[in-house]
């Protein structure tokens, strides 16, 4: 059965990189046609995703976060890797891992996320 487990620190000073590692086990991030997705929830806030690191290394960014937003991923730790810079207190959220399966990127996003780690809260503050 597939696992995944967020790890990072959880807490962050404004201006800094909040970096967030996924650990995967139970399957391999590099198997076809599976897309390793970042998805936070802010405080009393609906779910947002904020992108995708493909089977094949391909990455795909929310467009509101693109450009404070890295994924990477390592594939001889089977982990994949969130970045995102010049934090402020709205970027306070649980973080969550997530896997899903498709054809295509459009195929999987349709069918949604079939796994799903437990969350990590990070709080951005001075």
């Amino acid at each position: 059965q597939v696992q995944l487990q967020e790890s990072g620190p959880g807490l962050v000073k404004p201006s800094q990189t909040l970096s967030l590692t996924c650990t995967v086990s139970g399957g391999s991030i590099t198997r076809n046609y599976y897309y390793w997705n970042w998805i936070r929830q802010p405080p009393g806030k609906g779910l947002e995703w904020m992108g995708a690191i493909a089977y094949s290394g391909s990455t795909y960014y929310s467009p509101s976060l693109q450009s404070r937003t890295s994924i990477s991923r390592d594939t001889p730790k089977n982990q994949f890797t969130l970045q995102l810079s010049s934090v402020t207190p709205e970027d306070t959220a649980v973080y969550y891992c997530a896997r899903a399966v498709g054809a295509t990127y459009y195929i999987a996003m349709t069918y949604g996320m079939d796994y799903w780690g437990k969350g990590t809260l990070v709080t951005v503050s001075s």
